[in-house]
Order: structure tokens, then sequence, then C-alpha cells
């Protein structure tokens, strides 16, 4: 059996070594410009190449999007970008534009190029176009069901990649435009979007202004655009009989506990399958730690079937979760049995709370006993990235995510 990829998403330095110590293989990210996440922190050039170098410490990969759809003006400064990239050895660039794709293979031939899902590639003929011109994977379009996948898989021999969790585009493979018309200069398509799919709309008639009528009769209007997101576990034997080689976590904007979750229960699921494919089948407690983070009602998305209705929230825009992330374990004192976190968010001794390791297993613990940097006890951390020495019997990997249950869902 190949050995799948599973890819995640690095918005920042601390994602891209949380990604990397919770299980993943590769990341992608973006520089500075040239990608489709503008308001992600994003990769100075001296950060990007620190990130490579740390990668490949480790064995592991590092993927860069270059796939906005450039106007001229895009272009300048782009030779020189892909020379630092090849220069600093990434793995591989993400190309969308012909053009781009076109200056790649002619400036540095000996960068390995993946189509972006922003491509739309649907079919055999597509991936065979690519694969033709010199690209080394393609990844698939949102749209396009696992079977046409194992088409594809079938005919072309180039590496496939594809989508398995995370927030769902409402436009076609990503291709929107309506940042460009409901904010100012934000153009979706050059990394600048702000979901404007995610709003709340309703109906105005031409003759009517400020008459704003309910698509749906619903007194909180109604989010027409508003997907539910991807999850893709339930299918992992399906998505190794398509074919593909790498399986791709949506989200360089999201939180490091969203990162390190989602992360570590792929790899805990790919892992197992691989091992024994023949007895696979999804553990309650993976699902359940999907359920911890931020996120919408999950979604098959267009892998067995085509969406309808029920893959969309009408009602509201915003996420649910169990749990809040609230401390960041910094070391272990196995000597005095202390754990030193780093808070995120308000904590008190009385609260239960629950650790989640990068390797070990999940530690349940009620707050006992702790104390401040300097040894004096406290009841309560109330002070941002305050360091907190937690009295615990349970050993604790560095990294570890310190959570308990929020409130309403207590």
């Amino acid at each position: 059996m190949q050995k799948m990829e599973l890819l995640a998403p690095a918005g920042n330095m601390d994602k891209l070594k949380l990604a990397f110590l919770y299980g993943a293989d590769a990341v992608y990210l973006g520089g500075k410009s040239f990608g489709l996440r503008a308001f992600s922190d994003n990769f100075s050039r001296e950060e990007m190449e620190e990130a490579v170098q740390y990668a490949h410490g480790l064995n592991k990969r590092v993927h860069v999007t270059v796939n906005i759809f450039p106007h001229n003006a895009d272009l300048e400064g782009l030779p020189d970008y892909l020379k630092f990239l090849s220069r600093i050895h990434v793995d591989a660039i993400l190309i969308a534009d012909p053009g781009i794709f076109s200056l790649a293979r002619q400036l540095v031939p000996e960068l390995p190029i993946h189509i972006s899902t922003q491509a739309n590639v649907t079919n055999w003929a597509a991936a065979k176009f690519w694969y033709d011109q010199g690209a080394k994977r393609v990844v698939m379009a949102r749209e396009v069901s696992l079977q046409d996948v194992k088409k594809i898989h079938d005919t072309v021999p180039v590496e496939l990649e594809g989508f398995v969790h995370g927030a769902m585009c409402i436009s076609y493979s990503g291709r929107c435009l309506l940042s460009n018309y409901f904010t100012q200069n934000r153009d979706s398509n050059r990394g600048q979007c702000v979901q404007c799919c995610r709003f709340k709309y309703n109906v105005v008639e031409e003759k009517r202004p400020g008459q704003y009528f309910p698509v749906v009769e619903d007194e909180r209007g109604t989010y027409i655009f508003n997907s539910k997101d991807l999850c893709l576990l339930p299918y992992l034997p399906d998505l190794y009989g398509a074919g593909l080689n790498s399986l791709k976590i949506e989200g360089r904007m999201k939180s490091v506990h969203y990162v390190a979750t989602v992360i570590k229960v792929y790899r805990q699921a790919i892992d197992a399958y691989e091992a024994d494919p023949e007895h696979f089948h999804v553990l309650p407690e993976w699902t359940e730690e999907l359920e911890k983070i931020s996120h919408r009602p999950y979604t098959r998305g267009f892998s067995v079937s085509r969406p309808t209705e029920a893959d969309q929230v009408y009602s509201h825009s915003s996420n649910t979760q169990t749990h809040e992330f609230i401390g960041l374990v910094l070391s272990y004192d196995a000597g005095q049995g202390i754990a030193w976190i780093q808070q995120r968010n308000h904590f008190a001794v009385g609260q239960e709370v629950e650790f989640l390791q990068p390797k070990g297993r999940l530690v349940r613990h009620t707050i006992r006993k702790m104390m401040d940097d300097k040894g004096q006890p406290i009841t309560a951390a109330p002070h941002p990235q305050m360091k907190v020495g937690l009295y615990i019997d349970t050993p604790l990997e560095p990294y570890s995510m310190m959570r308990r249950k929020v409130k309403n869902n207590a």
C-alpha cells in the first residue's frame, strides 16, 4: 500500500511547527504575495527559509502557494520570487494560472509544480493536459466525486491531492467575486476574500428600496451561501481506493488548536488504516475530537453524491464547538509534578480540564493547585500569556493543548 501524505495548513511558523509535531507529513503555506490568503499571517522570505530548513530537518516537506490569478501588475517581482523559492529548496509550488505555470517552467524547471484546486480540474483530460505540461501533482476541484477521482487516477499517471476537511467555498472551486463587489479593492482571486458568503442576506426589490424581504420565512434572515464544513474522515478507505496521494486539510487562517486537533485525528486514522485496512473503523473518540474544535456542521461535500439543501446552513453563520483552548504546555517537571503552561484563556482552581498531547493519550484533570512563575500560589490565571505552574501527577508532553468545555456545552 502506498503511504498517504497528510498535508496541513500553516498560516505562520507556530502553526507549522505544531502541524509537524501533531503528525503532518507536509505543510502548505504562502508568502507575503502571490497567494490566496492575504489576511493570513503568511511568511516573510526569512521565515520561509527557516520553515524549509526546519521541515527538512524533520524529513518533512513544504509546499508554497503561488496560486493567485494575476493581473499584469501582479507579475512584477514574480521571476525573482520563483528563483528565491528554488534557491531555498521548497518541495513544491502550487499554481493555478497558466501564465505563472509557464514562467515557472522556464525560470525554475527543477521546482515541482502542483496544480491548485483553483484551476478547477474536474476530469481526466484536464489532468492529462497539466501532466503533459510537466505538473507533478493535481489538486482536485472540490466538486469532483471520488468516483471521478478514481477515473482520473486510472487514466493519468499524475499525483492527486484532495481536500478532506475544513471550510467549503460556495463558488466553483473558489472562483468567487463577491468580495470584489461588496468591499473596496478586495479581490477574492488575488488573496483578499472577506468571506461574503457567510453574510446574512435578504432580497430587495428595485422599486421598493429600503424594504427587505427574507429569502425564507425566518425572522433572522437567511445565509443562502453558507456551506457546511467538509469532513471525509468516515470515507478514508474510499479516499485510498480513489487513488489519492495526499489528503489536504483546509485552515491556514484557523487557530493552532484547530490545526493540532484535526491533524492528530487524521494522523491516527491514516496510521490505523495503513496498519490494518481490513479492520479499519472510525473510532468514537476521533469524531468527538472533531466536535471540540470551532466548526460548522459537517458535510461530505461532493465526495459520494451531489450536495443538497441539507449541506447548507441557512439560519446562521456562527461556528460551534464543545471545547475551548486555554493553555499550551511548555514543559513538565517530573520531580515536582508540575506542568508549566502558557495561559491562552482564563482558567482557575476547581475547573475540569483536559490535555490533548501530540503523541500520547488524552489526559483529563481537575485543577487543584497552581502557582505563578515566581512560585507564589494562585487560584486563577487571568493575565494573557502568563506562565503558570499547574500541579498534575500525569506527565505531559510539551506543546500539549490544554482546554475545557465551553460553558454552554458544560
